[in-house]
Formats: structure tokens, sequence, C-alpha cells
């Protein structure tokens, strides 16, 4: 087994401001999936703005697990369960609405965890195993491949920021217009970078995210009767 991989200077940015970026990923999500599957997308700015949400959620899931000692207290392993969990919970609204393909975006969240974990791990094997899962795995799940890599090039900033971690983060969030068509993704960047120099005076709410995909997706669901 390998070790873990060292301890990083980590992207220091409030934990309410943090928190308060989910908060605008669920608004714009659900605005998104209001436009998506109610009004068939009648609205081209609904569409746009609901880019946004993947960068946001994919940062804010890796600015925590970026964390300082976030790996050794098993903050990876738990978000997995989590995520697999209210993934399933989703899973007959989402089907309703998408389809059995590809799976909805708490597997790709959790897809990307799982590879984190992975290379936070270390070693030969770990690194082949999240390789391995990366090509498989992005076949599978929402957004793809081009999610992953917006996934970890968050990651790989909030763990060592820098010029060119930076600039592998924002080609990464660029790589989504391939799935969205346009390139209305990175409007998250500078919302994340300028989060940092605002302290917003908000608590942590752990399970608010992953109850309310479910939640509102089944309510959409509902309200959209059968096909």
């Amino acid at each position: 087994m390998g070790k873990p991989a060292a301890p990083a200077t980590t992207w220091p940015i409030p934990d309410g401001s943090l928190e308060a970026l989910k908060w605008v990923g669920l608004v714009l999500m659900t605005g998104d999936h209001v436009n998506k599957y109610v009004l068939q997308d009648a609205s081209p700015t609904f569409y746009a703005l609901g880019r946004m949400v993947m960068p946001l959620f994919g940062f804010v899931l890796m600015a925590n697990l970026a964390r300082p000692g976030a790996y050794q207290a098993g903050m990876h392993l738990r978000v997995m369960r989590r995520l697999a969990l209210f993934a399933l919970l989703a899973t007959p609204a989402f089907v309703g609405l998408v389809g059995w393909w590809p799976l909805n975006i708490l597997a790709t969240l959790g897809l990307a965890t799982a590879i984190v974990w992975l290379l936070e791990r270390g070693g030969r094997v770990a690194r082949l195993a999240a390789s391995i899962a990366f090509l498989i795995g992005g076949a599978l799940v929402e957004f793809w491949w081009p999610a992953l890599l917006c996934c970890l090039g968050a990651w790989g900033f909030a763990r060592r920021p820098g010029g060119v971690s930076m600039l592998l983060w924002a080609l990464a969030t660029a790589s989504l217009a391939i799935v969205n068509g346009n390139l209305a993704a990175l409007a998250a960047l500078p919302l994340i970078l300028g989060a940092r120099h605002v302290d917003i005076p908000l608590r942590r709410c752990r399970w608010i995210f992953y109850a309310y995909y479910p939640a509102h997706l089944s309510l959409i669901a509902l309200v959209m009767g059968p096909a």
C-alpha cells in the first residue's frame, strides 16, 4: 500500500463563503432543472446560468477534500458513502426524467471523490486504479470526462494554488463546453475566486445538498407526471 500524498498548502477561503457557493449552486441547479424539464429549455439565460452548477459543486467538494488532514480523518470515504446513498435515492426520478444513462451528478461527484481518494493513497497500484476509474467511469456519469477533469482541476488548485494549477483548472472547466455547447461554465471561476475575499457568515448545512437533490428531482417528476 502506498503512502498518502504529502499535505499541501490549501487555497484559503472562508468556510461561510464556501457554503454560500453551495447555496448559489443549489439555486442555479433548481432554475436549470425547472427550465429543462418543466419549461423545455424555454430560457437560454437559465440554461447558461445552469452551466455554472457543475464547477461550483465540484469546487466546494474538492476544497473540502483538500483540507489538511481530510484523508487521514476518513472524509473521502464518508463522502463517497453519502453520495452513493443519495445518488441511489435520486435514481427513480432521474431515470424518469433523463433515462438510465448517464448516472446522475451525485454519481459524478462520487466518482471524482473516489479518484481523489486513490490519488491521495499514492503508490503505483492506486494511481493505476484512479486512471481506470477515470477512463471507464467517465463514460457512465453525467457530464462525463469533462466533469471529472473539472473536479480534479479544482482539487489540484485547492491543494497547491498557483498560476499553473489555476490554468489547468480553467482549461478543465472549459472542457465542459464539449457537453454544454458553450463556455458559460467558466463564469463560475471568478465567482469562486471572488468568494475568497468575502467572509459570509453562513453555517455549514452538511445534509442539505445531499437531501435536496433527490427531493427536488422527485417533485419535478411528480409535477411532470407520466410521460
